[in-house]
């Protein structure tokens, strides 16, 4: 009997450490997005969207879609060997930051209702898989800008 009750104990024991190593420290993510611009485009069809967006939480978060009031769709692209692809979302790393910018991962927006112009304003929705969502009032900067 006591040897069954050792086996019961030593099961949860295990069971308990697994448990506690399997999950991302039991924290939360804690976003928030800065820098967000977009260059007037050259083409009255599609434009770029760069910004970072920094987790200060203890848990990692996904950025899974982004929407926009300009665009019929928006799509999340990775800059590979200088070849840019679609990828489904973007990784925000508890402590650190997911930065979307020229050259590597940025958004690329879709079938625009119109041609944006320096100055303008255009709205972008982040949606996330654990935070709630995060809606940007995102400027048109000159073809040339480079958020620095």
């Amino acid at each position: 009997m006591r040897r069954a009750a050792r086996a019961a104990t030593s099961l949860a024991l295990a069971l308990t450490v697994l448990t506690a190593c399997s999950s991302d420290g039991g924290g939360e993510p804690e976003l928030t997005a800065a820098g967000a611009y977009v260059p007037e485009p050259i083409t009255a069809d599609m434009a770029a969207g760069f910004l970072v967006i920094e987790n200060t939480g203890e848990a990692d978060d996904t950025l899974t879609s982004v929407h926009s009031d300009l665009a019929g769709s928006v799509e999340m692209h990775e800059t590979v060997n200088n070849a840019m692809r679609p990828v489904d979302s973007f990784t925000v790393p508890a402590g650190g930051r997911l930065s979307l910018e020229r050259g590597g991962s940025h958004l690329m927006l879709l079938g625009l209702s119109h041609q944006p112009a320096e100055g303008e304003t255009l709205s972008l929705e982040l949606r996330f898989e654990k935070s709630e969502p995060i809606t940007l009032d995102v400027p048109v900067r000159a073809t040339t800008y480079t958020g620095e």
